[in-house]
């Protein structure tokens, strides 16, 4: 089967990680005749796997400005497609009208979740976020099938833009293999110091749905009761919440003497910040299918996380869960995981075999066979 993928819009993070994954693990995949043609831009095409049967095109439209690509990709490459493939992956959740079967993939959850798309308050991003809602909508419905990657995210969604045409598919995504490392032995809290702190990582976008400055604001009142921690903030930033975050560490932190902000980190270094933390800390409150949870899981982290789904769902009982909007209930999960040298190692250790259920050799396979179902019907 000849196999099409839009990669067009996928620009950087999570998107471009999945598809450089799911093509990288493909042992599983049991069509020995398949071929595989992928547009993407430039800059992923230099980080596509050199492997035999796939061939990735890029054109100046998708290089170009963000609605020169999106009048290619709606208008121009149904009639591409079609000439060179039997159906095609929209990986991007945005595609044209295809006349061949079109499989798409929901990855962004902020489109279906009104409340905290409103937290960008009247800005161009909260515009953006509605138009995509309508394109993304539309591409679902007119799809032959449509990956979700969590159940959560399935039922949300298909409860707000009705009952879809096509079969649909739960396909989680998988972790990479440099993330796994054994839980490490727990130490009592008297063996921390301010000297030699427990460290606390929290890896992600800061944005207005993350509530990094909450966790600022919980760590701080820490620190006054004598609890020797210390915050890692990794991760680009959008700028008004970067500002706000920035706020936030003026009043609780003013000296930067026990947060760190490092910016940006190569998803390709992570592992070594993950491998040098004490635990894990995540209090977003909009999720499709968090993966640097997962990664944290791998990692062999105790976690202090949000209360919202999906993130209970992938965790269960092997987290404190806290109220990401409340930096008083942040404050008690941490206290309350960091005390606790039992609950720690029961924690490290249970997320660490959870996360043994997700790899992407299963994602790929599971993918491919899913795309060539929708396809034959």
């Amino acid at each position: 089967m000849r196999y099409g993928i839009d990669a067009s819009n996928l620009v950087s993070g999570g998107g471009t990680n999945h598809l450089i994954n799911l093509l990288s693990h493909m042992k599983g995949v049991t069509d020995n005749t398949m071929s595989i043609t992928v547009w993407a831009s430039d800059n992923l095409r230099a980080e596509m796997p050199r492997t035999k049967g796939i061939e990735v095109i890029t054109v100046p439209d998708i290089n170009g400005s963000s609605l020169r690509r999106l009048f290619w990709q709606m208008r121009k490459l149904p009639y591409l497609a079609q000439d060179v493939c039997d159906c095609i992956l929209v990986p991007g959740g945005i595609a044209g009208n295809h006349s061949i079967p079109m499989i798409s993939m929901s990855r962004n959850m902020l489109p279906y979740e009104m409340g905290e798309a409103f937290r960008y308050g009247i800005s161009y991003m909260l515009i953006r976020l509605f138009y995509l809602r309508i394109l993304q909508s539309r591409t679902f419905h007119n799809s032959s099938g449509v990956i979700f990657l969590s159940d959560y995210a399935r039922n949300r969604i298909i409860s707000q833009i009705g009952k879809l045409r096509g079969k649909t598919a739960l396909i989680p995504h998988g972790i990479n293999s440099r993330f796994f490392c054994e839980p490490k032995t727990q130490r009592r809290l008297e063996s921390y110091s301010m000297d030699d702190p427990f460290r606390l990582l929290y890896v992600s976008v800061v944005d207005v749905y993350k509530h990094q400055w909450n966790v600022v604001e919980a760590v701080s009142q820490l620190r006054k009761k004598g609890i020797p921690i210390v915050l890692d903030i990794v991760g680009p930033a959008y700028g008004p919440a970067l500002r706000k975050l920035t706020k936030a560490l003026n009043v609780w932190d003013a000296d930067r003497s026990f947060v760190r902000c490092h910016g940006n980190i190569a998803h390709t270094e992570l592992h070594h910040l993950f491998h040098k933390s004490d635990g894990f800390i995540f209090a977003s409150t909009c999720e499709n299918f968090p993966n640097i949870l997962l990664e944290a899981m791998a990692s062999g982290l105790p976690i202090a996380c949000s209360n919202r789904r999906p993130m209970t769902d992938i965790l269960g009982d092997s987290c404190v869960l806290f109220d990401p909007l409340r930096p008083q209930s942040i404050s008690e999960a941490i206290n309350m995981m960091v005390i606790d040298m039992t609950l720690r190692d029961r924690m490290s250790k249970s997320v660490y075999e959870k996360a043994s259920d997700y790899s992407w050799e299963k994602c790929s396979t599971r993918t491919f066979n899913f795309i060539a179902e929708c396809a034959i019907v």
